[in-house]
Protein backbone atom coordinates (compact mmCIF):
# COMPACT_ATOMS: atom_id res chain seq x y z
CA UNK A 1 0.00 0.00 0.00
CA UNK A 2 2.84 2.54 -0.10
CA UNK A 3 3.62 2.02 -3.86
CA UNK A 4 2.43 4.25 -5.82
CA UNK A 5 3.08 4.35 -10.02
CA UNK A 6 2.91 7.14 -12.67
CA UNK A 7 4.39 7.48 -16.29
CA UNK A 8 6.66 10.32 -14.98
CA UNK A 9 8.33 10.49 -18.35
CA UNK A 10 5.58 10.47 -20.45
CA UNK A 11 3.76 13.39 -18.11
CA UNK A 12 6.13 15.40 -18.10
CA UNK A 13 6.44 15.27 -22.09
CA UNK A 14 3.04 16.20 -22.52
CA UNK A 15 2.92 18.91 -19.84
CA UNK A 16 6.30 20.44 -20.77
CA UNK A 17 6.97 19.19 -24.15
CA UNK A 18 10.09 17.40 -22.83
CA UNK A 19 10.85 14.84 -20.16
CA UNK A 20 13.27 17.16 -18.29
CA UNK A 21 10.44 17.30 -15.56
CA UNK A 22 9.71 13.97 -14.66
CA UNK A 23 12.15 14.03 -11.72
CA UNK A 24 10.40 16.75 -9.93
CA UNK A 25 7.03 15.20 -11.19
CA UNK A 26 8.30 12.51 -9.00
CA UNK A 27 9.35 14.37 -6.42
CA UNK A 28 6.48 16.11 -5.44
CA UNK A 29 4.36 12.46 -5.26
CA UNK A 30 6.78 11.81 -3.19
CA UNK A 31 5.98 14.85 -1.13
CA UNK A 32 2.13 14.50 -1.27
CA UNK A 33 1.97 11.02 -0.13
CA UNK A 34 3.90 11.53 2.91
CA UNK A 35 7.42 10.63 1.63
CA UNK A 36 9.34 13.83 2.43
CA UNK A 37 10.32 15.67 5.68
CA UNK A 38 10.30 19.11 4.83
CA UNK A 39 7.82 21.25 3.98
CA UNK A 40 6.66 21.98 -0.27
CA UNK A 41 7.39 25.94 0.55
CA UNK A 42 11.38 24.57 1.52
CA UNK A 43 11.67 22.59 -1.96
CA UNK A 44 10.14 25.25 -3.99
CA UNK A 45 12.68 27.48 -2.49
CA UNK A 46 15.30 25.54 -3.05
CA UNK A 47 14.21 24.87 -6.28
CA UNK A 48 14.06 28.46 -7.03
CA UNK A 49 17.52 28.99 -4.82
CA UNK A 50 19.00 26.05 -7.36
CA UNK A 51 18.20 28.30 -10.58
CA UNK A 52 17.79 25.97 -13.18
CA UNK A 53 14.85 26.34 -15.32
CA UNK A 54 12.70 27.28 -12.33
CA UNK A 55 9.13 28.07 -13.41
CA UNK A 56 9.20 24.37 -15.11
CA UNK A 57 10.35 22.68 -12.47
CA UNK A 58 8.25 24.38 -9.90
CA UNK A 59 4.82 23.57 -12.18
CA UNK A 60 6.08 19.84 -12.37
CA UNK A 61 6.93 19.55 -8.63
CA UNK A 62 2.86 20.64 -8.51
CA UNK A 63 1.68 18.41 -11.09
CA UNK A 64 2.81 15.79 -9.34
CA UNK A 65 1.67 16.64 -6.11
CA UNK A 66 -2.05 17.04 -8.04
CA UNK A 67 -1.24 13.52 -9.97
CA UNK A 68 -1.31 11.61 -6.29
CA UNK A 69 -4.41 13.41 -4.84
CA UNK A 70 -6.38 13.49 -8.31
CA UNK A 71 -3.87 10.70 -10.19
CA UNK A 72 -7.47 10.01 -13.16
CA UNK A 73 -7.41 13.27 -13.74
CA UNK A 74 -4.29 13.66 -14.78
CA UNK A 75 -3.87 10.65 -16.37
CA UNK A 76 -7.40 11.88 -18.70
CA UNK A 77 -5.59 15.14 -19.11
CA UNK A 78 -2.31 13.55 -20.16
CA UNK A 79 -4.21 11.28 -22.56
CA UNK A 80 -6.28 14.14 -23.97
CA UNK A 81 -2.84 15.92 -24.44
CA UNK A 82 -1.56 12.94 -26.73
CA UNK A 83 -5.17 12.22 -28.58
CA UNK A 84 -4.67 16.01 -29.80
CA UNK A 85 -1.31 15.56 -30.90
CA UNK A 86 -1.83 12.80 -32.85
CA UNK A 87 -4.95 14.57 -34.74
CA UNK A 88 -2.49 17.73 -35.72
CA UNK A 89 0.12 15.59 -37.02
CA UNK A 90 -1.54 13.44 -40.45
CA UNK A 91 0.54 9.81 -40.48
CA UNK A 92 3.81 10.13 -42.96
CA UNK A 93 2.93 9.11 -46.64
CA UNK A 94 5.20 6.29 -47.56
CA UNK A 95 7.29 8.52 -49.97
CA UNK A 96 7.65 10.91 -46.42
CA UNK A 97 8.44 7.83 -44.18
CA UNK A 98 11.88 6.52 -47.32
CA UNK A 99 13.25 9.84 -48.01
CA UNK A 100 13.58 10.79 -43.61
CA UNK A 101 14.92 7.54 -43.28
CA UNK A 102 17.58 7.81 -46.30
CA UNK A 103 18.66 11.26 -45.12
CA UNK A 104 19.22 9.80 -41.68
CA UNK A 105 21.04 7.10 -43.00
CA UNK A 106 23.00 9.22 -45.49
CA UNK A 107 24.40 11.47 -42.03
CA UNK A 108 24.39 8.04 -40.25
CA UNK A 109 27.19 6.51 -42.33
CA UNK A 110 27.16 8.10 -46.40
CA UNK A 111 25.22 8.82 -49.06
CA UNK A 112 26.16 5.12 -50.74
CA UNK A 113 24.44 3.61 -47.02
CA UNK A 114 21.30 5.76 -47.79
CA UNK A 115 21.00 4.89 -51.11
CA UNK A 116 21.01 1.03 -50.06
CA UNK A 117 18.58 1.62 -47.85
CA UNK A 118 16.42 3.18 -50.62
CA UNK A 119 17.18 0.95 -53.32
CA UNK A 120 16.02 -1.68 -51.38
CA UNK A 121 12.69 -0.30 -50.39
CA UNK A 122 12.18 0.85 -53.65
CA UNK A 123 12.67 -2.91 -55.19
CA UNK A 124 9.98 -4.18 -52.49
CA UNK A 125 7.65 -1.37 -53.81
CA UNK A 126 8.15 -2.24 -57.47
CA UNK A 127 7.68 -6.32 -56.19
CA UNK A 128 4.05 -5.78 -54.19
CA UNK A 129 2.76 -3.32 -56.55
CA UNK A 130 3.23 -6.82 -58.97
CA UNK A 131 1.71 -9.07 -57.60
CA UNK A 132 -0.39 -7.19 -54.84
CA UNK A 133 -1.74 -4.38 -56.44
CA UNK A 134 -3.20 -1.34 -54.36
CA UNK A 135 -1.05 -2.48 -51.17
CA UNK A 136 1.68 -1.07 -49.83
CA UNK A 137 1.35 -3.11 -46.35
CA UNK A 138 4.57 -5.22 -47.00
CA UNK A 139 6.54 -2.27 -48.61
CA UNK A 140 5.71 0.57 -45.35
CA UNK A 141 6.60 -2.68 -43.05
CA UNK A 142 10.11 -2.36 -44.74
CA UNK A 143 10.60 1.25 -44.72
CA UNK A 144 10.12 1.15 -41.05
CA UNK A 145 11.81 -2.03 -40.04
CA UNK A 146 15.33 -2.49 -42.70
CA UNK A 147 15.69 1.56 -41.08
CA UNK A 148 15.73 0.43 -37.47
CA UNK A 149 18.20 -2.85 -38.18
CA UNK A 150 20.27 -0.44 -40.15
CA UNK A 151 20.57 2.25 -37.92
CA UNK A 152 21.53 0.57 -34.53
CA UNK A 153 22.73 2.83 -31.89
CA UNK A 154 26.08 2.15 -31.53
CA UNK A 155 29.05 3.97 -30.01
CA UNK A 156 29.66 5.92 -33.57
CA UNK A 157 26.43 7.19 -33.39
CA UNK A 158 25.75 7.86 -30.18
CA UNK A 159 28.88 10.15 -30.38
CA UNK A 160 27.43 11.93 -33.68
CA UNK A 161 24.28 12.94 -31.89
CA UNK A 162 26.46 14.26 -28.71
CA UNK A 163 28.47 16.32 -31.07
CA UNK A 164 26.38 17.36 -34.54
CA UNK A 165 25.38 20.52 -32.54
CA UNK A 166 21.51 18.99 -31.17
CA UNK A 167 22.68 18.11 -27.43
CA UNK A 168 24.57 21.72 -27.22
CA UNK A 169 21.10 23.26 -28.45
CA UNK A 170 18.71 21.25 -25.96
CA UNK A 171 21.12 22.49 -23.17
CA UNK A 172 20.99 25.74 -23.95
CA UNK A 173 17.19 25.65 -24.38
CA UNK A 174 16.61 23.84 -21.01
CA UNK A 175 19.45 25.22 -18.45
CA UNK A 176 20.52 28.91 -18.42
CA UNK A 177 23.85 27.79 -16.95
CA UNK A 178 25.74 24.62 -16.09
CA UNK A 179 29.57 24.25 -14.35
CA UNK A 180 30.14 20.56 -16.03
CA UNK A 181 28.76 17.76 -17.98
CA UNK A 182 29.39 14.18 -16.86
CA UNK A 183 28.76 10.86 -18.93
CA UNK A 184 27.77 7.86 -17.27
CA UNK A 185 29.00 5.19 -20.21
CA UNK A 186 29.28 0.92 -19.54
CA UNK A 187 31.72 0.88 -23.34
CA UNK A 188 32.44 -2.56 -24.11
CA UNK A 189 35.66 -2.65 -24.47
CA UNK A 190 35.82 -1.57 -20.85
CA UNK A 191 34.52 -4.93 -20.09
CA UNK A 192 33.34 -3.75 -16.28
CA UNK A 193 31.13 -6.17 -14.70
CA UNK A 194 28.33 -5.76 -11.75
CA UNK A 195 27.68 -8.49 -8.78
CA UNK A 196 25.18 -9.75 -11.32
CA UNK A 197 27.24 -9.86 -14.34
CA UNK A 198 25.30 -6.81 -16.23
CA UNK A 199 27.82 -3.77 -17.77
CA UNK A 200 28.79 -1.44 -14.92
CA UNK A 201 28.73 2.10 -16.30
CA UNK A 202 31.84 4.55 -15.43
CA UNK A 203 31.14 8.34 -14.78
CA UNK A 204 33.68 10.87 -17.13
CA UNK A 205 34.24 14.18 -17.58
CA UNK A 206 33.79 16.96 -20.08
CA UNK A 207 36.44 15.64 -21.91
CA UNK A 208 34.70 13.05 -22.90
CA UNK A 209 33.24 15.45 -25.52
CA UNK A 210 36.45 15.65 -27.41
CA UNK A 211 36.60 11.70 -27.23
CA UNK A 212 33.13 11.89 -28.85
CA UNK A 213 34.31 14.39 -31.63
CA UNK A 214 36.87 11.99 -32.45
CA UNK A 215 34.79 8.51 -32.69
CA UNK A 216 32.18 9.98 -34.71
CA UNK A 217 34.72 10.96 -37.20
CA UNK A 218 35.39 7.79 -37.30
CA UNK A 219 32.10 6.09 -38.27
CA UNK A 220 33.88 4.86 -41.39
CA UNK A 221 35.44 2.25 -39.57
CA UNK A 222 32.00 0.85 -38.57
CA UNK A 223 31.40 -2.87 -39.61
CA UNK A 224 34.84 -3.05 -41.13
CA UNK A 225 37.58 -5.49 -39.27
CA UNK A 226 39.28 -1.79 -38.38
CA UNK A 227 36.58 -1.51 -35.83
CA UNK A 228 37.30 -2.03 -32.51
CA UNK A 229 33.58 -2.09 -31.54
CA UNK A 230 32.36 -4.35 -34.25
CA UNK A 231 34.00 -7.92 -32.47
CA UNK A 232 31.85 -7.87 -29.35
CA UNK A 233 28.98 -9.63 -28.93
CA UNK A 234 25.90 -7.70 -29.61
CA UNK A 235 27.51 -5.74 -32.71
CA UNK A 236 28.08 -9.22 -34.52
CA UNK A 237 23.99 -10.51 -33.49
CA UNK A 238 23.29 -7.05 -34.84
CA UNK A 239 24.98 -8.01 -38.10
CA UNK A 240 23.86 -11.45 -38.15
CA UNK A 241 20.29 -10.38 -37.97
CA UNK A 242 20.46 -7.58 -40.61
CA UNK A 243 21.70 -10.18 -42.93
CA UNK A 244 19.13 -12.49 -41.94
CA UNK A 245 16.31 -9.49 -42.42
CA UNK A 246 17.48 -9.14 -45.98
CA UNK A 247 17.64 -13.02 -46.79
CA UNK A 248 13.97 -12.91 -45.97
CA UNK A 249 13.14 -9.92 -47.95
CA UNK A 250 14.64 -11.70 -50.82
CA UNK A 251 12.67 -14.55 -50.34
CA UNK A 252 9.72 -12.68 -49.56
CA UNK A 253 10.13 -10.89 -53.08
CA UNK A 254 10.63 -14.30 -54.84
CA UNK A 255 7.63 -15.61 -53.71
CA UNK A 256 4.85 -12.79 -52.81
CA UNK A 257 1.35 -13.21 -53.69
CA UNK A 258 -2.10 -12.12 -52.49
CA UNK A 259 -2.56 -14.76 -49.99
CA UNK A 260 1.16 -14.32 -48.90
CA UNK A 261 1.07 -10.79 -48.18
CA UNK A 262 -0.44 -10.83 -44.56
CA UNK A 263 2.60 -13.21 -43.80
CA UNK A 264 4.91 -11.27 -45.78
CA UNK A 265 3.46 -7.92 -43.90
CA UNK A 266 4.15 -9.47 -40.98
CA UNK A 267 7.81 -11.50 -40.99
CA UNK A 268 8.79 -7.85 -42.69
CA UNK A 269 7.66 -6.01 -39.25
CA UNK A 270 9.56 -8.78 -37.03
CA UNK A 271 12.44 -6.05 -35.87
CA UNK A 272 9.86 -4.26 -33.98
CA UNK A 273 10.07 -6.94 -31.11
CA UNK A 274 13.83 -6.53 -30.84
CA UNK A 275 13.73 -3.70 -28.24
CA UNK A 276 16.75 -2.30 -25.58
CA UNK A 277 20.16 -2.81 -25.35
CA UNK A 278 22.47 -5.21 -24.18
CA UNK A 279 20.79 -8.40 -22.12
CA UNK A 280 17.31 -6.85 -22.81
CA UNK A 281 18.25 -6.95 -26.13
CA UNK A 282 19.46 -10.71 -26.48
CA UNK A 283 17.16 -11.80 -24.83
CA UNK A 284 13.77 -9.93 -27.43
CA UNK A 285 16.26 -11.42 -30.02
CA UNK A 286 15.95 -14.56 -28.49
CA UNK A 287 12.31 -14.48 -28.98
CA UNK A 288 12.04 -13.34 -32.53
CA UNK A 289 13.77 -15.53 -33.68
CA UNK A 290 11.26 -17.75 -32.79
CA UNK A 291 8.61 -15.78 -34.09
CA UNK A 292 10.69 -15.89 -37.30
CA UNK A 293 10.39 -19.58 -37.49
CA UNK A 294 6.91 -19.93 -37.11
CA UNK A 295 6.24 -16.88 -39.67
CA UNK A 296 8.82 -18.29 -42.04
CA UNK A 297 7.00 -21.78 -42.59
CA UNK A 298 3.60 -19.54 -42.71
CA UNK A 299 4.61 -17.51 -45.65
CA UNK A 300 6.08 -20.76 -47.35
CA UNK A 301 2.65 -22.48 -46.80
CA UNK A 302 0.13 -19.01 -47.84
CA UNK A 303 -1.48 -19.90 -44.45
CA UNK A 304 -3.14 -16.55 -44.06
CA UNK A 305 -4.97 -17.03 -40.78
CA UNK A 306 -2.52 -16.02 -38.02
CA UNK A 307 -1.21 -12.25 -37.79
CA UNK A 308 2.32 -10.84 -36.00
CA UNK A 309 2.35 -11.19 -31.98
CA UNK A 310 4.20 -7.68 -31.03
CA UNK A 311 5.81 -8.42 -27.97
CA UNK A 312 5.68 -5.63 -25.04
Amino acid sequence: DKAHSFDATRAAAALFGNSLGANMFMLGMAYQHGGLPVSAEAIEQAIALNGQAVAMNVDAFRWGRRAAHEPGFVRDLIERAGASASAESPADTLEEIVLRRTAFLTAYQSAAYGERYRARVAAVQAKEAEAVPGSSAVTEAVARNLFKLMAIKDEYEVARLYTDGSFARQLSAEFESYDRLEFHLAPPIMGRKGADGRPKKTTFGPWMMRAMRLLAAMKGLRGTRLDPFGYSQERRMERRLLAEYEADLDMVMSGLTPERADAAAALASLPQLIKGYGHVKDANARKAAEERRRLVARFETGDATETLEAAE
